[in-house]
């Protein structure tokens, strides 16, 4: 991870609303964040590699983006972003909860305890780590308020074999959606969970060459493309704050997901 952070130009609309997406360097938030800037967001852009997150920002309008590298599972590098990001911009109006991770499909017997810590201190306490930053700023703020989106994933319903810290971890996240969802009330805080099912990205370039199946089978899946996911997570982000999609499922139709197992 490259310690620095980069103001990517100088001109800014001070009315534009503030976001914060995490693992923003590729896939889905690279996508996510990109329809936020065509929207008009100002974005801060979270994640530990500091070349792939100004990859992000190439295109991105003069002052409307910041590269705050970030490791999600350190408590320290969490509340630096936020305060970079409040510093910067006074505000935060939306957090995307999208970094995470996986290891290689292993036999739940087999998966080492290195393996489950890594994928639950990315993908669990990570989230858990930026929703509590992302609240307290929101709590405080004037207007107050603000919107949470967790990414969850399918397996947060129906779970793959061979992977059982990832599909346990998203599981998990939809305790932590509803938990926001439900302390956040009193201070004007959303927050929603988009479940997403085979989007191409370079994490699931895997599918095509064929996984296991829940009956033990190998089978190619089909893939829809990620700009599908940032166009649902752009309308989510767009309601008003008494609106909110509590649960949105976006998947490749044909993909096994309905009826797996």
């Amino acid at each position: 991870m490259v310690d620095a952070t980069v103001d990517v130009g100088w001109e800014e609309n001070a009315m534009a609303p503030v976001s914060v997406v995490t693992g923003a360097g590729s896939g889905v938030g690279r996508a996510v964040a990109r329809a936020l800037l065509d929207a008009g967001h100002r974005v801060a852009l979270a994640g530990r590699r500091a070349d792939a997150l100004t990859g992000t920002a190439d295109r991105a309008p003069a002052g409307h983006v910041l590269v705050v590298p970030t490791d999600v599972t350190v408590e320290a590098s969490v509340d630096a972003l936020f305060a970079t990001v409040r510093e910067r911009w006074g505000r935060v109006d939306l957090l995307v909860n999208n970094a995470g991770t996986n290891v290689p499909a292993t036999p739940l017997e087999d998966v080492t305890v290195e393996q489950w810590s890594r994928v639950v201190d990315t993908n669990l306490t990570g989230a858990f780590l930026c929703a509590c930053a992302a609240f307290r700023v929101m709590r405080e703020q004037d207007p107050q308020g603000g919107r949470i989106i967790n990414n969850g994933s399918v397996s947060a319903h129906t779970p793959r074999p061979d992977a059982v810290a990832y599909n346990a971890s998203k599981h998990a996240i939809t305790g932590l959606t509803k938990s926001i969802s439900l302390e956040g009330r009193r201070h004007r805080i959303a927050c929603g969970q988009i479940d997403i099912g085979n989007a191409a990205t370079p994490l699931t370039e895997r599918m095509s060459a064929g996984v296991r199946q829940a009956d033990d089978s190998i089978a190619a899946e089909p893939t829809m493309d990620v700009s599908h996911v940032a166009d649902a997570v752009r309308y989510m982000a767009g309601l008003p704050l008494d609106a909110n999609v509590q649960f949105m499922t976006v998947m490749a139709t044909t993909m096994p997901f309905i009826g797996r197992g």
